[in-house]
């Protein structure tokens, strides 16, 4: 009798060791300031006996996408989605080839693509983003997501996601909170797949957006996507989206680069409790390294900000210890 006592209780402690395992909602953060930072934070808002509790209703997180819970490098992801389907496009468009910008996006020539700015950026954007419905633009980014593939790592765009990302924003949500996409990105080139990827729902989504019309086509409703830019949810724009879309202040915010300056300021200067934190990209090896000299995600003048401010850097290589999905 005594020895099946033994038997149970060793059985009865190795099921119990692994229970931290198992209800680790944070399995692939790393022990420091950065996982210390997010428990603590969750702890003290949903603790009714806390002096820093939030009731739910008010306990909203925006996350930027590009670089914050997906890979943003060596370009945007839509950036590559507009080159595709420009060249795609372009036999229909013979008068294309008289527009430098234009041309040079379908031969591939970077270098002076770069060299024109925003301004050519925005062109390249409203020929391969408008003229269609909606419903017809989320098809073809979805159906473009679906074959295309990262040029270095060779997966899917949406495999090249931040697994401790992922983790974050379902403890979150487990804790109380309403997530939401707050990002530079087009809303509509996001609302097709961020419900499957990252578990937001398309009304929990802002971004970036072009003119959009109603008009009868044959007789029936439909809404046509002008080229015309609407709003641009970046830099001092993304507070001015996050009023718009969600209606109130934030308690956490999430960010990368200096596009995120301001929602970061935003979040974290109203009152009660506020958490700050900045994606840093320091792991060459597992994904890339870059901040100040980067033209996608450049992070300068948020990351000189953050002590001052108290927003806390995740450093990718030190505080991650794995950083895309295994199982994608």
């Amino acid at each position: 009798m005594k020895r099946l006592y033994r038997v149970l209780a060793i059985i009865g402690a190795l099921a119990f060791s692994t229970i931290p395992a198992l209800c680790d909602s944070l399995a692939s953060w790393k022990d420091g300031a950065a996982r210390s930072a997010i428990e603590d934070f969750v702890r003290r808002v949903t603790d009714p006996a806390s002096k820093d509790f939030v009731p739910p209703e008010r306990r909203i997180a925006v996350f930027d996408n590009d670089g914050t819970l997906w890979v943003e490098q060596p370009m945007y992801t839509q950036l590559a989605f507009a080159l595709a389907r420009i060249k795609e496009l372009a036999p229909q468009h013979p008068e294309w080839q008289a527009n430098p910008v234009l041309k040079a996006a379908i031969d591939g020539d970077m270098k002076t693509l770069a060299t024109s700015g925003e301004k050519g950026l925005l062109e390249l954007v409203m020929v391969t983003h408008a003229g269609m419905t909606p419903d017809e633009f989320q098809a073809n980014v979805t159906d473009w997501l679906a074959k295309a593939e990262h040029p270095r790592f060779k997966k899917p765009y949406t495999a090249l996601v931040y697994q401790p990302m992922l983790e974050l924003l379902a403890y979150l949500r487990e804790n109380g909170f309403t997530t939401y996409i707050v990002s530079g990105g087009g809303i509509e080139f996001m609302r097709p797949w961020a419900k499957d990827v990252y578990g937001v729902l398309p009304s929990q989504v802002v971004g970036s957006s072009i003119k959009t019309k109603f008009e009868m086509v044959d007789g029936k409703p439909a809404l046509l996507r002008l080229p015309d830019v609407n709003f641009v949810d970046d830099g001092p724009g993304k507070p001015v989206g996050i009023n718009q879309h969600i209606g109130q202040r934030p308690i956490a915010a999430f960010g990368n680069s200096d596009g995120d300056l301001q929602m970061l300021q935003w979040t974290t200067s109203g009152e009660g409790p506020r958490l700050g934190m900045i994606v840093h990209h320091t792991d060459a090896e597992r994904e890339y390294a870059y901040d100040r000299a980067s033209s996608f995600g450049h992070l300068d003048k948020a990351m000189d900000r953050a002590q001052a401010e108290g927003w806390v850097l995740i450093d990718m290589k030190s505080d991650w210890k794995t950083v895309f999905p295994s199982a994608r």
